[in-house]
């Protein structure tokens, strides 16, 4: 079988950068194709030198769209609105789109779900498979302990960070909730602010910390009078979200076309 040519979206960024490093690194594929935001210093730049690895002969271009019909999947971790029209490009070229980006809003979502009737696409919050492992605990510890047990999400990412809560914790509390029978809509609170109420039994609740250089911490707490339980992961580097990509992107090779998520190629589901 010969090797799938991948397109990386973003390719100078700190997680274009580890897609490029990984798809090197790992066999059955190569980069073919890379794309940065028009007017970045990146454009022209060999995509392999600007990540760190090497030259590869692919030069990185402004226009992520004609990635597209150029490779056999594209892995993108950029923001919701490129993504979104990217998600069309997909259909149009029968391309593997594999998405990482975070912050989609359930409209963005409903898109995805949309063009996954016309191609294969993997999407997920978190591609790691340490966190992926974390949303199906959470789901299933939330199913066997009752509402005196109250559930809070915390996470703290990096500075630099534009959404929060993060897409990860999101998706925790959206675990959290269909293991309560619930939805994240009916029973998430997001944030608190001055004299409130005391809590509502059997809501979901987030906390946000941002600062440093903190790849990724998330924790689901499930408290009780006298007891505590805590689900914790911890990133030591975007290395694991690139090789979770990576892995989806070869999973997906021989799918049939849909929307999946790493719980579908982890077999967590």
């Amino acid at each position: 079988m010969t090797d799938m040519k991948i397109g990386v979206v973003g390719a100078s960024g700190r997680m274009g950068g580890a897609v490029i490093r990984q798809v090197t690194e790992t066999n059955g594929c190569v980069v073919s194709a890379a794309s940065e935001r028009p007017g970045s210093d990146a454009i022209g730049k060999d995509a392999g030198e600007v990540a760190g690895c090497g030259p590869l002969g692919v030069e990185i271009v402004d226009d992520a769209a004609a990635l597209f019909g150029q490779v056999d999947a594209v892995i993108e971790f950029s923001v919701p609105e490129a993504t979104v029209a990217h998600a069309a490009r997909a259909v149009d070229a029968g391309c593997i789109h594999i998405i990482g980006t975070t912050g989609l809003t359930p409209e963005d979502e409903k898109a995805l779900e949309v063009a996954g009737k016309n191609t294969t696409i993997v999407y997920a919050p978190n591609m790691s498979m340490g966190v992926n492992i974390l949303f199906a605990l959470t789901r299933q510890v939330a199913s066997i302990l009752d509402e005196d047990f109250d559930i809070e999400v915390v996470e703290m990412h990096h500075r630099h960070k534009v959404d929060a809560p993060s897409g990860t914790a999101l998706g925790l509390g959206r675990a959290a909730a269909a293991g309560r029978g619930t939805s994240l809509d009916e029973s998430g609170v997001l944030s608190r602010e001055g004299i409130m109420d005391p809590r509502e039994r059997g809501t979901i609740g987030f906390a946000t910390l941002r600062g440093g250089d903190v790849a990724g911490e998330h924790t689901v707490i499930f408290a009780a009078d006298g007891e505590r339980i805590e689900l914790t992961h911890k990133a030591g580097s975007r290395q694991i979200f690139a090789r979770g990509a990576v892995q989806a992107t070869l999973w997906a090779r021989d799918k049939d076309k849909g929307l999946y998520s790493m719980l579908d190629v982890l077999q967590l589901g």
